[in-house]
């Protein structure tokens, strides 16, 4: 053992609690230091360049919700029907992302209420294998959309993803098709389905229910797309316009309808709603 190891096994650490990971967050963007308390308590945006971090169902449930919200059970799926592996198991990969995010799988759903208007919401969960949409997300999207219909009020679905899980095949990409079948039964219900797109949006997912929003909004600066900008310009040999696939890009070519900042994306949807939810007669 070198000397610099028996000095460094010899030094009394600090626990895990107060050390300087739990203190500060480093932001992806400007690469500032921000102390934590003020990070959560700007609801994860940056205070120097606006940068929005991604964030979990729990923390988006929070923001958005009334208090008293109810999360719905995760639906059972079958896992690994294809007996998948690469450099790991697919079950081994399921239970790591379990236990990192504490999630069943990448969509949960909850029914609540913004400003005592109720509705049932849904997030995808980037952090939970990419966001990825695999049976699993499919059977919870679906559960979103009947339980919407049962309680006659909007579906709103917050899209992180990378696209279709590939451990799952061509079981993935038929959530597709089950997505809209479900979005069209919402629809001949005379529901609203509003989509708020946050940082990424891509692949199968922005090809199926992500796009079909009757209104589409998003987070500022959000990568929103099919395929890869290299991917792209690869195959068209051609230089990509600055700020292709982000959301204000989007928005100025008529693919969105609104970018909102997180610290008004709850009135912003409470205003929605009430545009778009029949009322009662008096």
């Amino acid at each position: 053992m070198s000397w610099i190891n028996r000095v460094r096994n010899a030094l009394p650490f600090t626990k895990k609690e107060s050390t300087a990971e739990t203190l500060w967050h480093k932001c992806s963007s400007c690469h500032e230091m921000i102390f934590i308390k003020e990070w959560e308590e700007n609801l994860s945006v940056c205070p120097r360049c606006d940068h929005h971090g991604r964030i979990g169902p729990s923390e988006r449930f929070e923001q958005i919700l009334d208090a008293g919200f109810i999360l719905l059970p995760t639906p059972h799926v079958q896992e690994d029907p294809l007996k998948f592996r690469d450099s790991k198991r697919y079950p081994d990969r399921i239970k790591a992302a379990r236990a990192a995010t504490g999630d069943q799988d990448a969509l949960i759903n909850a029914r609540g209420a913004i400003d005592d208007v109720p509705l049932v919401m849904g997030v995808q969960n980037f952090a939970f294998m990419g966001g990825s949409m695999g049976m699993g997300v499919g059977a919870a999207f679906i559960q979103g959309v009947n339980d919407a219909i049962a309680h006659k009020c909007p579906y709103v679905i917050f899209t992180a993803a990378g696209g279709a899980r590939m451990q799952e095949g061509i079981l993935s990409l038929m959530q597709m098709p089950r997505a809209t079948v479900a979005i069209q039964k919402l629809h001949a219900a005379g529901l609203p389905y509003i989509v708020v797109l946050t940082d990424p949006t891509t692949g199968g997912v922005t090809a199926s229910y992500a796009m079909l929003g009757d209104i589409q909004i998003s987070e500022p600066n959000a990568l929103i797309g099919f395929a890869g900008q290299r991917v792209i310009e690869s195959t068209i040999r051609e230089k990509l316009p600055e700020g292709f696939q982000r959301a204000e890009y989007l928005l100025d070519h008529g693919m969105i309808d609104m970018v909102v900042h997180r610290s008004e994306l709850r009135d912003t949807l409470a205003r929605v709603i009430g545009y778009l939810t029949p009322r009662a007669a008096d």
